[in-house]
Parts: C-alpha cells; structure tokens; sequence
C-alpha cells in the first residue's frame, strides 16, 4: 500500500515538473494591517494565473488592459515602469490583470513609495500639542512620497531577484506571446501563476480577535505585530535587574534607527535613510571608547539604536513607555538630552549638514550647550553643523516620541534643511549605489573590505563631531576632545558589510557565541536561530552569510520565541566589539562569569569572540569580551495593553499566509482544452458502458464449464 502511495507521489511530482517551471527567487508584497485598515496585495485562496504579457512603456498598457483577446494576463514590467500611475491603471482594471512581476533593473530619477509625510500620525505634533505644525502642515517631508507602499491590491505583486529566471520568462514570452505586426496570437501561450493568499483580512483589531479565538492544541495565527529589539549599550553599566529612577545620575542619549522598509519588503535596504545614520553612531561609539574610560564624564551616555520606527516609531515608543512605567534601567526624569542621528549622506568636502530642533519645547527648553557642543566639534574638519529655522519642525524622527512623553531638549542632524535630499525614500533604491559607495573594478571582495571610499571618509568626519559633542554634551573634560577620532578604516568596513556583502572576513573576526546569560534586559536570553536563517551554517561562524548580500533591514514580527532578526544581532555584536573590553578569561570562564570575584552579568554580557586568523595560521586568535551592549523589546505597548485600535502607539501586523509560490507554463486555447474535456468526458462513459456490459455477462464471459467427475479415459 504503501509502496503504490510512493509510486503515485513520485509520478505526480514528475508530471507536475514536465509542466511547470518553478520560480524560486521572488520576493512577494505581502498584507500589512493597523488599526484602521489593510494595505498590500494577496492573490486568490487557490492562486492567480495570466497570460504573460511583457510590458515595455506605458502605451503598451492598452493590451492587457483592453485590447488582448486572452485576459486576465500577467504583467512583466521592469522598475523603471514600476510607478504608481502605471499601478493604479492595472489597479482600477484589475478583472483583466491576473497580476504583477517586477523585474529590479534600471533606476528611476526619483521613486519613494512611502507617503509625503511619514509617521504623521504618531509623531509629537498633533491637533493638542502644535495643531499649526500637524500634518506636515508648514514643511512637507518628503515631497516625492507617491503612497504606493500603502496601497492595497487585490491581486498578487512579486519581486524577480534572479537574473537567469527572469530570462527564462521573457524568452517564454517572446516564443509564445509576443503580438507581431498585429497578427493574432497562436497557442500554446506562456503563462505565469501566482500564489499569496493572506490569512488577514480588514484590520489588526478583527486579525487578532480571530487568533484569539483558535482554541485547538496548536493556535495558527492570522497576523502577527511587527517588532524586534534595539540595542542599547552605556557608557557606565547600570544593574539590569534594577529597574526606574537613578539618584542623581543624568543621561544623555545618542539615537539613530536601524530599519527601512520598501514596497516589496524583504527588498529594503536603507543606505541613506537608515545605515548611513546608525553606522556613524556606531563609528561614534568606538570613537569614545578610550576617552570615557580614560576620563569618565560627569553624565551617562546612552547609545540607543531603535527598531521598527518606519512603522510607527515601534522601538522609541516602547522605550519611553518602560521609561515611564519603571520597565527600563532609568526613568525620563535621568534624560538629560537626546543627539539624533538622521539621514546624514555627506559626499563633497564642506559640505553642511542641520541641526533640526522642536519650536515649541525649546521655548521653556534651550538646547543652546547641545547646539553649541555640536558646533564647535567640527573645528579642523570638512563640515559644518547649521541651524535650521526655529519654526520650522522636527523631521520624522525617534526623538518626537519622547517629546511626546517630556519635553526634553534635543537635536536630530541630517543632510537636509527643509525636504528629504533622499530621492529614493524607503525604496529599494536606496541602495550601495546612491550612496555612492563604488569600488575599483580591479579588487577582489576582501580588497574592497579595506579600501576607504568617499562616502567613508566622510562618514567618518560625520562620526568624529558626533562623538566629540556627545563627550562635551556629557560634561567631559575638553583636554580630551581632540583625541577623539572615528576610524576611517572601521567605517568603510562597516558600510562594505551592511550594504555590499556580510559575507566578510571582518563580520566573521566579531562572530560571537552566546554563553548563556541573558543579554537583554529583563528578557529571555539570547538565541541565534533567526540569523542561522540568513547566516551560514557553520557552527562556529555566526556571520558567514550564504549569500553575498546585506542583511535585511524590515523590522520583521514579534515572534513569541523572541527571536532578533539577523540585522538586530550583527549590531548588537559589532556594538559590544567596538565598545567592549577584552579579557584575559578562558572559553569555560567566559560562559561561567559569575563564578569569578571580579565579574557580574548584572553589569555585563560575556560574549567568546571568534578573531583574526594570524598570518601563516589556521586558528583564529580567539578571546572573551565583556560588554554592556544589551537587546531590549521593541514592540508596540498597545500589544501588552490589548488596545488594537490605539491612537497614541502603533498598531502595525503582518499577515500570516500558507505558503508563497510563483511558476510558468503553457496554456492551450480554449477549444483545445474544451476538446480534450469532451474527448475524457467520452472516454469515461464509454468505460462505465463497457464496465457495465461485462459486469451484467460476467457469468457468461468468465463462466468455467466442468467436466464430469466420472469421465473415463
């Protein structure tokens, strides 16, 4: 029985690969749902098929769209095409489009599906605080923002990220499908199916009603709530089971965002709208390092790098939410002030970057020191840090989270005055290329991993004024400031390493292992499962990607398991290299700290670090590194509160589906398979008739005729 079950299986499957080719590098829109309603695109519960039809400008819109003879079809279109003029049209005629595949070539001047005005909804400006400056009523953010992303398409839209599949497709429409000279179309047709049925439907509050109503041994979930970890490390440890107010103690915190999200989000990457920012607090931090430790400043320093804030500003919001219910190591009371780090794309010698400040709370507030501290940290280098119009407001930002909550004197410093400079906002174009971050054609991977770029160099300048007014800002003594310099080399690492290929010798020297202790603040300890999924195998080599490609940069959901997605995990260890120390403890001390006099994980996390591999040597220098770097939650309070339909904090949920799949075939014509139907359907009764005829005779057709017992020979 069971053999013939194997035997049917296996020959199923073959049929099905003499039919159909399978597509196994796309990338899908998928259902995002909030409070209010659902954006994205699905396909139907048993999949979507179209004729392919290749779209090259504009004006060929009219085929699929109304004169083709065979709808509904599918649309090949490169990125170029992929605008919301040419979406809206197939949009509105979506009975005669089956679907959508963009083909990621050739950029556009200018393309940012995210709204005009980002996050405007859950920012400090509203109706009650500045109804003036709600809205992005006086500065219009990012004038370029078409909305496409939040859009919602009742028909799948999938990513091709393989050249080779891609070829495939369209030689199968040029064989197949192509109109020449206006003949007729000749069957077989190329056709593409489809398949992204979301389980969510209308808003978060209904997607997490029906999760809650499953009431089996195994719940299937309908949506999840985006979320991760950001990472937070100080300069001066505070007692992480020790959570509220600090006596007399002042922080000064130091925020860039980690994430970015695109139309299609797995194809997110950020270059100038997330990296560039969070790299240069990075190269800020390790700057420090020597400085606080050789002279401790008077206040704290806080280096927080916050998740999820695209959608909602997920990650500030749940810190100040702790801050404010005595879940964080220090309440608002201790912030002393917050240094932003926005888009800050620097590419030419002097150029400036602005100080964007709040107009209402700085009237009971000055921010005067922070500006001054700023300022007069760019003496000797290529830049300047100017001032923005006291009217004008702050841009999308962490820090108007925690104006919401205080008001707090802080700046954000970006490349822009009024309007993004951005031309890709939260789109895949913002990439390694528009940040300029080009290499010599002559050198090998690991050659393009040491080789100081521009945009390095000028990061680096960004980094080294940063770092030197957080010093001043916390107090520190100014006959340090001029040793505080960000590292040219560790800056064009970085940005090779999260907008190149991670696949890199220097990832893999800050490999680490968790030994164990809990690495976040107040959570469960740290796994490595979800960075494994984008990671290498190897199981002593945490940052060996599979793939030559950047990490992800969408914010992910909030798994039960509390799982970091591989972005969050590559800062956090990059951060506790950078800024930790090295011990001198074994690989069995390391795991076990607690059992040594001199060393606390209440303080610290123990992470054994992989290293260098030494010339002529096939071991790696490995070593223990003790770091105060942690991961805390970044998910939405109004999860923890049950308030799905909140106002004051995001509501963003992603939805579950069953599986994702895209494949080509030939189509018959219409009267062929309707042939072919009447031909099985005869065939059928024609064999019920026989079956019947020889049942109704079998006594006659198989009767045995005996012979008679006494028959003699």
């Amino acid at each position: 029985y069971f053999v013939l079950i194997g035997i049917y299986y296996v020959s199923c499957n073959a049929v099905a690969q003499k039919i159909y080719v399978e597509l196994n590098n796309t990338v899908p829109c998928v259902r995002l749902l909030n409070a209010t309603h659902q954006i994205g695109c699905q396909s139907s519960i048993s999949g979507d098929t179209g004729v392919i039809h290749v779209l090259e400008s504009e004006a060929d819109l009219e085929w699929p769209l109304s004169k083709g003879p065979n709808p509904p079809y599918m649309v090949l279109l490169e990125s170029s095409l992929f605008t919301k003029s040419i979406m809206m049209k197939m949009k509105n005629a979506s009975s005669r489009v089956a679907g959508v595949v963009v083909v990621p070539k050739t950029s556009q001047p200018e393309f940012s599906p995210h709204t005009t005005c980002p996050n405007e909804n859950t920012g400090v400006y509203t109706e009650t605080y500045d109804h003036n400056l709600a809205h992005c009523n006086t500065t219009v953010w990012n004038p370029r923002g078409n909305g496409l992303s939040y859009e919602e398409f009742d028909f799948p839209v999938f990513s091709l990220k393989e050249d080779n599949e891609t070829e495939v497709i369209k030689q199968c429409y040029f064989d197949h499908n192509r109109v020449v000279n206006g003949s007729g179309l000749q069957y077989p047709l190329c056709a593409m199916q489809l398949f992204s049925h979301m389980h969510a439907v209308t808003d978060t509050a209904t997607c997490m009603r029906r999760s809650s109503m499953d009431f089996s041994t195994s719940p299937v979930m309908v949506c999840d709530p985006l979320g991760g970890y950001n990472v937070c490390t100080f300069i001066r440890p505070y007692n992480s089971t020790a959570f509220g107010h600090k006596e007399n103690e002042s922080v000064v915190i130091a925020a860039a965002r980690l994430d970015s999200r695109a139309f299609f989000l797995e194809d997110s990457t950020g270059a100038e709208g997330s990296v560039s920012g969070f790299v240069t607090l990075l190269a800020a931090a390790q700057a420090l390092r020597e400085a606080t430790q050789e002279a401790p400043p008077t206040r704290n320093i806080l280096f927080a790098f916050f998740h999820g804030e695209v959608f909602d500003y997920i990650g500030s919001s749940r810190m100040v939410y702790d801050m404010k219910n005595n879940m964080f190591v220090i309440d608002l009371d201790n912030v002393h002030s917050i240094l932003e780090i926005g888009q800050v794309k620097t590419l030419r010698s002097g150029t400036n970057l602005f100080l964007h400040s709040d107009p209402v709370s700085r009237r009971n507030n000055t921010v005067t020191n922070l500006v001054k501290n700023l300022q007069s940290s760019t003496a000797g280098l290529n830049l300047s840090f100017v001032e923005t119009g006291f009217s004008q407001p702050l841009p999308p930002s962490s820090f108007q989270r925690f104006l919401r909550a205080r008001a707090i004197p802080g700046i954000v410093l970006a490349d822009h005055q009024t309007d993004f400079n951005n031309r890709y906002y939260e789109s895949f174009y913002d990439n390694a290329a528009h940040l300029n971050l080009t290499y010599p054609s002559n050198l090998s991977p690991e050659e393009q991993l040491e080789f100081v770029t521009d945009t390095a160099k000028s990061l680096t300048e960004v980094a080294t004024a940063v770092a030197r007014a957080l010093f001043k800002q916390a107090g520190g003594n100014n006959s340090q400031v001029n040793k505080i310099n960000a590292d040219p080399k560790t800056v064009t690492q970085m940005l090779y390493g999260f907008l190149v290929r991670s696949n890199n010798s220097w990832f893999q020297a800050s490999d680490t292992f968790s030994q164990g202790h809990p690495l976040t603040y107040g959570l469960v300890t740290d796994t490595l499962t979800s960075i494994k999924k984008v990671l290498g195998s190897s199981l002593h080599c945490v940052f060996c990607l599979s793939e030559p490609n950047p990490p992800q940069y969408y914010v992910g959901v909030a798994k039960s398991s509390h799982q970091a997605n591989a972005l969050t995990y590559l800062v956090q260890y990059l951060l506790a290299n950078l800024t930790g120390t090295a011990t001198n403890l074994t690989q069995s001390q390391c795991k076990k700290p607690d059992e040594l006099p001199n060393e606390s994980t209440y303080l610290y996390s123990y992470l054994w670090v992989q290293g260098v591999v030494p010339p002529n040597s096939t071991q790696r220098e490995s070593f223990c590194v003790r770091t105060a770097v942690r991961l805390v939650k970044a998910v939405s309070p109004a999860f923890d509160l049950g308030d799905y339909v909140s106002k004051e904090y995001s509501t963003w949920t992603k939805s579950q589906w069953k599986f994702i799949k895209a494949r080509i075939f030939l189509v018959a014509s219409r009267d062929l398979e309707m042939l072919t139907l009447g031909v099985g359907v005869a065939v059928l009764f024609t064999s019920l008739l026989v079956t019947y005829f020889v049942s109704t005779k079998a006594d006659v057709l198989f009767s045995s005729v005996r012979e008679p017992n006494n028959t003699a020979y």
